[in-house]
Protein backbone atom coordinates (compact mmCIF):
# COMPACT_ATOMS: atom_id res chain seq x y z
CA UNK A 1 0.00 0.00 0.00
CA UNK A 2 2.66 2.85 0.82
CA UNK A 3 4.44 1.96 -2.32
CA UNK A 4 0.89 2.18 -4.24
CA UNK A 5 0.70 5.46 -2.54
CA UNK A 6 4.01 7.29 -3.47
CA UNK A 7 3.87 5.85 -6.80
CA UNK A 8 0.24 6.94 -7.26
CA UNK A 9 0.68 10.63 -5.30
CA UNK A 10 4.25 11.12 -6.41
CA UNK A 11 6.26 8.94 -8.78
CA UNK A 12 3.44 9.46 -11.68
CA UNK A 13 3.06 13.21 -10.99
CA UNK A 14 6.77 13.67 -11.11
CA UNK A 15 7.75 11.81 -14.23
CA UNK A 16 4.81 13.08 -15.58
CA UNK A 17 6.04 17.02 -15.01
CA UNK A 18 9.47 15.87 -16.23
CA UNK A 19 7.84 14.79 -19.86
CA UNK A 20 6.20 18.37 -19.53
CA UNK A 21 7.88 20.81 -21.93
CA UNK A 22 6.85 23.82 -19.48
CA UNK A 23 8.93 21.88 -17.12
CA UNK A 24 12.17 22.96 -17.99
CA UNK A 25 11.89 26.63 -18.04
CA UNK A 26 9.41 26.18 -14.59
CA UNK A 27 12.87 24.34 -12.35
CA UNK A 28 15.27 27.08 -13.93
CA UNK A 29 13.52 29.89 -12.46
CA UNK A 30 12.98 28.26 -9.61
CA UNK A 31 17.14 27.41 -9.35
CA UNK A 32 17.55 30.99 -10.02
CA UNK A 33 15.30 32.51 -7.53
CA UNK A 34 16.43 29.98 -4.71
CA UNK A 35 20.18 30.96 -5.79
CA UNK A 36 19.99 34.86 -5.52
CA UNK A 37 17.98 34.11 -2.29
CA UNK A 38 20.33 32.35 -0.27
CA UNK A 39 23.40 34.39 -2.04
CA UNK A 40 21.68 37.67 -0.50
CA UNK A 41 20.73 36.16 3.06
CA UNK A 42 22.69 35.80 6.13
CA UNK A 43 23.76 32.23 5.00
CA UNK A 44 24.92 34.06 1.37
CA UNK A 45 28.92 33.89 2.19
CA UNK A 46 28.56 30.33 3.17
CA UNK A 47 26.31 29.21 0.45
CA UNK A 48 29.21 31.60 -2.25
CA UNK A 49 31.87 29.50 -0.24
CA UNK A 50 30.55 26.41 -1.51
CA UNK A 51 30.25 26.40 -4.84
CA UNK A 52 33.56 27.98 -4.75
CA UNK A 53 34.90 25.70 -2.61
CA UNK A 54 38.78 23.76 -3.76
CA UNK A 55 38.25 20.30 -4.99
CA UNK A 56 42.56 19.29 -4.42
CA UNK A 57 41.77 17.86 -7.49
CA UNK A 58 44.83 17.30 -9.96
CA UNK A 59 46.66 20.67 -11.79
CA UNK A 60 45.35 18.97 -15.09
CA UNK A 61 41.51 19.06 -13.55
CA UNK A 62 39.16 21.63 -12.49
CA UNK A 63 40.15 23.00 -8.79
CA UNK A 64 36.56 24.22 -7.81
CA UNK A 65 33.51 22.83 -7.66
CA UNK A 66 32.47 25.69 -9.98
CA UNK A 67 34.90 25.15 -12.20
CA UNK A 68 34.13 21.26 -11.96
CA UNK A 69 30.33 22.54 -12.80
CA UNK A 70 31.27 24.75 -15.71
CA UNK A 71 33.55 22.71 -17.34
CA UNK A 72 32.73 18.75 -16.55
CA UNK A 73 28.83 18.95 -16.05
CA UNK A 74 28.80 21.40 -18.59
CA UNK A 75 30.33 19.28 -21.23
CA UNK A 76 27.23 16.93 -20.75
CA UNK A 77 25.02 19.73 -21.58
CA UNK A 78 26.69 20.74 -24.71
CA UNK A 79 27.19 16.24 -25.55
CA UNK A 80 23.26 16.72 -25.76
CA UNK A 81 23.29 19.77 -28.16
CA UNK A 82 25.53 18.33 -30.28
CA UNK A 83 23.60 15.27 -30.81
CA UNK A 84 20.68 17.36 -31.36
CA UNK A 85 22.89 19.89 -33.98
CA UNK A 86 23.82 16.11 -35.71
CA UNK A 87 20.46 14.99 -36.26
CA UNK A 88 19.17 17.93 -37.40
CA UNK A 89 21.80 18.01 -39.96
CA UNK A 90 21.47 14.71 -41.40
CA UNK A 91 17.71 13.94 -40.68
CA UNK A 92 15.80 16.66 -39.29
CA UNK A 93 15.02 20.85 -40.37
CA UNK A 94 18.87 21.49 -41.52
CA UNK A 95 19.31 18.55 -43.59
CA UNK A 96 18.41 20.47 -46.75
CA UNK A 97 19.11 24.25 -48.38
CA UNK A 98 15.08 24.11 -48.58
CA UNK A 99 14.34 23.55 -45.44
CA UNK A 100 17.38 25.12 -43.50
CA UNK A 101 17.72 28.00 -45.66
CA UNK A 102 15.17 30.68 -43.42
CA UNK A 103 15.95 29.25 -39.91
CA UNK A 104 19.49 29.58 -40.56
CA UNK A 105 19.11 33.09 -41.71
CA UNK A 106 17.05 34.07 -38.98
CA UNK A 107 19.56 32.69 -36.85
CA UNK A 108 22.40 34.68 -38.41
CA UNK A 109 20.37 37.97 -38.02
CA UNK A 110 19.90 36.96 -34.54
CA UNK A 111 22.83 36.35 -33.76
CA UNK A 112 24.29 39.79 -35.89
CA UNK A 113 22.34 42.01 -34.72
CA UNK A 114 22.40 41.48 -30.91
CA UNK A 115 26.14 41.34 -31.17
CA UNK A 116 26.76 45.10 -32.94
CA UNK A 117 23.73 46.45 -30.79
CA UNK A 118 26.30 45.65 -27.65
CA UNK A 119 29.55 46.70 -29.58
CA UNK A 120 27.94 50.21 -30.17
CA UNK A 121 27.43 50.31 -26.87
CA UNK A 122 30.91 48.64 -25.33
CA UNK A 123 33.22 49.40 -28.06
CA UNK A 124 36.80 50.69 -26.77
CA UNK A 125 36.03 49.79 -23.09
CA UNK A 126 36.98 46.95 -21.27
CA UNK A 127 33.84 45.26 -21.60
CA UNK A 128 33.77 45.31 -25.08
CA UNK A 129 34.66 41.27 -25.37
CA UNK A 130 31.59 40.49 -24.24
CA UNK A 131 29.64 40.88 -27.35
CA UNK A 132 28.81 37.01 -27.46
CA UNK A 133 26.74 37.33 -24.53
CA UNK A 134 23.74 38.56 -26.13
CA UNK A 135 23.96 36.14 -29.33
CA UNK A 136 22.63 33.26 -27.40
CA UNK A 137 19.19 31.36 -27.15
CA UNK A 138 18.06 28.85 -23.89
CA UNK A 139 16.64 26.57 -26.59
CA UNK A 140 14.82 24.76 -23.52
CA UNK A 141 13.44 28.20 -21.97
CA UNK A 142 11.83 29.66 -25.15
CA UNK A 143 10.58 26.02 -26.32
CA UNK A 144 9.09 26.15 -22.60
CA UNK A 145 7.59 29.59 -22.53
CA UNK A 146 6.55 28.66 -26.05
CA UNK A 147 4.58 25.42 -24.85
CA UNK A 148 2.94 27.44 -22.12
CA UNK A 149 0.80 29.30 -25.19
CA UNK A 150 -0.70 26.24 -26.65
CA UNK A 151 -2.03 26.49 -29.73
CA UNK A 152 -1.19 30.36 -30.79
CA UNK A 153 2.09 28.85 -31.25
CA UNK A 154 1.79 27.01 -34.23
CA UNK A 155 3.69 23.56 -34.82
CA UNK A 156 5.57 24.73 -38.19
CA UNK A 157 6.87 28.07 -35.58
CA UNK A 158 7.71 25.47 -33.30
CA UNK A 159 9.96 23.71 -35.60
CA UNK A 160 11.48 26.68 -36.90
CA UNK A 161 12.36 28.19 -33.06
CA UNK A 162 14.04 24.85 -32.51
CA UNK A 163 16.12 24.90 -35.59
CA UNK A 164 16.73 28.58 -35.00
CA UNK A 165 17.57 27.91 -31.69
CA UNK A 166 20.53 25.00 -32.86
CA UNK A 167 22.34 26.93 -35.22
CA UNK A 168 21.76 29.68 -32.58
CA UNK A 169 23.88 26.96 -30.39
CA UNK A 170 26.68 26.11 -32.76
CA UNK A 171 27.35 29.68 -33.67
CA UNK A 172 27.91 30.32 -29.77
CA UNK A 173 30.04 27.01 -29.78
CA UNK A 174 31.87 28.44 -32.74
CA UNK A 175 32.53 31.79 -30.38
CA UNK A 176 33.72 29.94 -27.66
CA UNK A 177 36.27 27.54 -29.34
CA UNK A 178 37.39 30.82 -31.74
CA UNK A 179 37.09 33.85 -29.81
CA UNK A 180 36.62 33.04 -25.87
CA UNK A 181 39.48 30.58 -25.73
CA UNK A 182 43.04 31.23 -24.07
CA UNK A 183 47.02 30.28 -25.06
CA UNK A 184 46.43 27.12 -27.03
CA UNK A 185 48.65 23.95 -25.77
CA UNK A 186 49.46 22.31 -28.98
CA UNK A 187 50.53 18.83 -27.92
CA UNK A 188 47.03 18.49 -26.14
CA UNK A 189 44.98 20.17 -28.86
CA UNK A 190 46.14 17.57 -31.58
CA UNK A 191 45.99 14.61 -28.83
CA UNK A 192 41.98 15.91 -29.26
CA UNK A 193 41.48 16.08 -32.22
CA UNK A 194 43.39 12.77 -33.27
CA UNK A 195 41.15 11.15 -30.73
CA UNK A 196 37.92 12.52 -32.76
CA UNK A 197 39.41 11.42 -35.69
CA UNK A 198 39.86 7.84 -34.35
CA UNK A 199 36.05 7.48 -33.51
CA UNK A 200 35.38 8.96 -36.55
CA UNK A 201 37.09 6.31 -38.37
CA UNK A 202 35.32 3.64 -35.99
CA UNK A 203 31.47 5.11 -36.43
CA UNK A 204 32.77 4.78 -40.81
CA UNK A 205 33.59 1.36 -40.42
CA UNK A 206 30.35 0.46 -38.89
CA UNK A 207 32.73 -0.77 -35.72
CA UNK A 208 30.68 -1.59 -32.23
CA UNK A 209 29.96 1.36 -30.31
CA UNK A 210 30.46 1.18 -26.65
CA UNK A 211 31.97 1.25 -23.62
CA UNK A 212 35.65 2.30 -25.30
CA UNK A 213 33.91 4.85 -26.93
CA UNK A 214 32.78 7.04 -24.02
CA UNK A 215 36.29 6.32 -22.25
CA UNK A 216 37.76 7.86 -25.62
CA UNK A 217 34.96 10.72 -25.00
CA UNK A 218 36.06 11.22 -21.69
CA UNK A 219 39.98 11.32 -22.89
CA UNK A 220 38.93 13.63 -25.87
CA UNK A 221 37.73 15.95 -22.50
CA UNK A 222 40.93 15.89 -20.70
CA UNK A 223 43.15 16.46 -24.12
CA UNK A 224 40.71 19.79 -24.94
CA UNK A 225 40.25 20.75 -20.99
CA UNK A 226 43.94 21.18 -21.50
CA UNK A 227 44.50 22.54 -24.40
CA UNK A 228 43.41 26.13 -23.46
CA UNK A 229 40.12 25.59 -25.71
CA UNK A 230 36.90 25.00 -23.51
CA UNK A 231 36.05 22.00 -22.15
CA UNK A 232 32.54 21.89 -23.43
CA UNK A 233 33.67 21.72 -26.58
CA UNK A 234 35.15 18.15 -26.04
CA UNK A 235 31.39 17.13 -25.54
CA UNK A 236 30.55 18.95 -29.56
CA UNK A 237 33.25 16.85 -30.93
CA UNK A 238 32.54 13.51 -28.85
CA UNK A 239 28.62 13.72 -30.07
CA UNK A 240 29.39 14.11 -33.88
CA UNK A 241 31.44 11.03 -33.58
CA UNK A 242 28.08 9.00 -32.49
CA UNK A 243 26.42 6.77 -34.96
CA UNK A 244 23.10 7.78 -36.30
CA UNK A 245 21.81 4.36 -34.88
CA UNK A 246 23.11 5.23 -31.51
CA UNK A 247 21.88 8.98 -31.56
CA UNK A 248 17.92 8.84 -30.53
CA UNK A 249 18.76 6.39 -27.61
CA UNK A 250 21.24 8.62 -26.15
CA UNK A 251 19.57 11.66 -26.73
CA UNK A 252 16.55 10.05 -24.78
CA UNK A 253 18.47 8.56 -21.69
CA UNK A 254 19.96 12.14 -21.37
CA UNK A 255 17.53 14.46 -21.92
CA UNK A 256 16.21 14.21 -17.85
CA UNK A 257 20.02 14.47 -16.25
CA UNK A 258 20.18 17.34 -18.21
CA UNK A 259 17.26 19.15 -17.88
CA UNK A 260 16.26 18.77 -14.46
CA UNK A 261 20.04 17.80 -12.99
CA UNK A 262 22.75 19.96 -14.87
CA UNK A 263 21.21 22.80 -15.99
CA UNK A 264 19.47 23.35 -12.38
CA UNK A 265 23.05 22.89 -11.08
CA UNK A 266 24.67 25.06 -13.29
CA UNK A 267 21.95 28.22 -12.25
CA UNK A 268 22.14 27.43 -8.37
CA UNK A 269 25.87 27.77 -9.06
CA UNK A 270 26.42 31.05 -11.59
CA UNK A 271 23.67 33.07 -10.30
CA UNK A 272 25.05 32.90 -6.86
CA UNK A 273 25.55 36.36 -7.22
CA UNK A 274 25.31 39.20 -4.24
CA UNK A 275 22.83 41.71 -5.68
CA UNK A 276 25.02 45.26 -4.54
CA UNK A 277 23.78 48.53 -3.13
CA UNK A 278 22.76 50.73 -6.55
CA UNK A 279 22.49 47.99 -8.50
CA UNK A 280 19.43 49.51 -10.41
CA UNK A 281 22.05 52.35 -11.45
CA UNK A 282 24.22 49.50 -12.52
CA UNK A 283 21.79 48.91 -14.96
CA UNK A 284 22.29 51.96 -16.75
CA UNK A 285 25.59 50.64 -17.49
CA UNK A 286 26.89 50.17 -21.67
CA UNK A 287 27.42 46.74 -20.30
CA UNK A 288 23.82 46.34 -19.07
CA UNK A 289 22.38 47.96 -21.89
CA UNK A 290 24.58 46.37 -24.41
CA UNK A 291 23.49 43.01 -23.36
CA UNK A 292 19.56 43.85 -22.41
CA UNK A 293 18.87 45.74 -25.46
CA UNK A 294 20.85 42.92 -27.52
CA UNK A 295 18.10 40.47 -26.19
CA UNK A 296 15.26 42.23 -26.17
CA UNK A 297 15.45 44.10 -29.22
CA UNK A 298 18.04 43.19 -30.98
CA UNK A 299 16.81 38.96 -31.37
CA UNK A 300 13.18 40.30 -32.88
CA UNK A 301 15.30 42.78 -35.16
CA UNK A 302 17.29 40.64 -36.60
CA UNK A 303 15.31 37.36 -36.90
CA UNK A 304 12.42 39.52 -38.52
CA UNK A 305 14.88 41.34 -40.85
CA UNK A 306 17.22 38.72 -42.06
CA UNK A 307 13.99 36.35 -42.55
CA UNK A 308 11.97 38.71 -44.07
CA UNK A 309 14.96 39.72 -46.76
CA UNK A 310 15.07 36.16 -47.93
CA UNK A 311 11.61 36.00 -48.60
CA UNK A 312 11.11 39.33 -50.11
CA UNK A 313 13.80 37.88 -52.60
CA UNK A 314 12.00 34.41 -52.91
CA UNK A 315 14.73 32.66 -51.49
CA UNK A 316 12.56 30.83 -48.85
CA UNK A 317 9.07 31.43 -47.91
CA UNK A 318 6.77 30.84 -44.61
CA UNK A 319 5.24 27.48 -43.96
CA UNK A 320 1.59 27.18 -43.90
CA UNK A 321 0.60 28.34 -40.69
CA UNK A 322 3.02 31.02 -39.80
CA UNK A 323 2.54 34.61 -40.17
CA UNK A 324 5.01 37.64 -39.75
CA UNK A 325 3.44 38.89 -36.26
CA UNK A 326 4.35 35.04 -35.58
CA UNK A 327 7.91 36.02 -36.44
CA UNK A 328 8.13 38.44 -34.26
CA UNK A 329 6.75 36.75 -31.77
CA UNK A 330 9.19 34.19 -31.93
CA UNK A 331 12.04 36.61 -32.16
CA UNK A 332 11.02 37.79 -28.70
CA UNK A 333 11.33 34.21 -27.44
CA UNK A 334 14.72 33.85 -28.85
CA UNK A 335 15.51 36.79 -26.52
CA UNK A 336 15.95 34.01 -23.68
CA UNK A 337 19.21 33.73 -23.82
CA UNK A 338 19.54 32.53 -19.84
CA UNK A 339 22.09 29.61 -19.66
CA UNK A 340 23.83 29.74 -22.99
CA UNK A 341 24.45 34.03 -22.42
CA UNK A 342 25.55 33.00 -18.73
CA UNK A 343 27.82 30.67 -19.74
CA UNK A 344 29.35 32.99 -21.74
CA UNK A 345 29.33 35.63 -19.82
CA UNK A 346 31.55 33.11 -17.78
CA UNK A 347 34.52 32.87 -19.98
CA UNK A 348 34.40 36.49 -22.06
CA UNK A 349 35.16 38.62 -18.26
CA UNK A 350 37.52 37.41 -15.52
CA UNK A 351 36.31 39.69 -12.67
CA UNK A 352 33.91 38.53 -10.44
CA UNK A 353 31.92 41.96 -10.33
CA UNK A 354 31.97 42.08 -14.44
CA UNK A 355 30.29 38.77 -14.24
CA UNK A 356 27.65 39.54 -12.31
CA UNK A 357 26.76 42.42 -13.58
CA UNK A 358 26.28 40.67 -16.84
CA UNK A 359 24.28 37.88 -15.37
CA UNK A 360 21.72 40.19 -13.61
CA UNK A 361 21.61 41.81 -16.69
CA UNK A 362 20.74 38.58 -18.59
CA UNK A 363 18.35 37.15 -16.72
CA UNK A 364 16.40 40.75 -16.46
CA UNK A 365 16.45 40.44 -20.28
CA UNK A 366 15.46 36.90 -20.68
CA UNK A 367 12.58 37.27 -17.92
CA UNK A 368 11.49 40.40 -20.01
CA UNK A 369 11.47 38.94 -23.26
CA UNK A 370 9.89 36.07 -22.19
CA UNK A 371 7.35 38.67 -20.80
CA UNK A 372 6.75 39.85 -23.43
CA UNK A 373 6.83 37.24 -26.04
CA UNK A 374 4.09 35.83 -23.93
CA UNK A 375 2.28 39.39 -24.35
CA UNK A 376 2.94 39.32 -27.55
CA UNK A 377 1.35 36.07 -28.61
CA UNK A 378 -1.72 36.06 -26.02
CA UNK A 379 -2.70 39.74 -27.50
CA UNK A 380 -1.79 39.38 -31.93
CA UNK A 381 -2.41 35.61 -32.54
CA UNK A 382 -5.29 33.40 -32.42
CA UNK A 383 -5.38 29.68 -30.98
CA UNK A 384 -4.65 27.12 -34.57
CA UNK A 385 -7.09 25.13 -35.11
CA UNK A 386 -6.27 22.88 -37.84
CA UNK A 387 -3.58 20.25 -38.24
CA UNK A 388 -0.12 21.40 -39.97
CA UNK A 389 2.43 20.29 -41.92
CA UNK A 390 5.78 21.96 -41.08
CA UNK A 391 8.49 22.81 -43.93
CA UNK A 392 10.30 25.94 -44.73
Amino acid sequence: MPLKFLKRNFLSPLLELMHDSRAVGVVLIISTIISLLFSNSVWGTAYISFWNMETHAAATLPHTLLHWINDGLMAIFFFQVGMEIKRELINGELSSFKQSVLPVAGAVGGMLVPALIFIAFNKGETTANGWGIPMATDIAFSLGVASLLGKRVPLSLKIFLTALAIIDDLGAIVAIAVFYTDAIHTTYLLSGIGLTAILFLLNYFKLPFGFWNFMAGIAIWFCIYNSGVHATIAGVLFAFTIPMRQLSNLEHALHNYVNFLIIPIFALANTAIVIPDGFTAMLNSNLSLGIMLGLVSGKPIGIFLFTFILVQLKVGKLAKGIEWKHIIGMGLLAGIGFTMSIFIAMLAFKNSFTQDMSKMAVMIASFTAMLLAYAWFKIFTKESSRKETASF
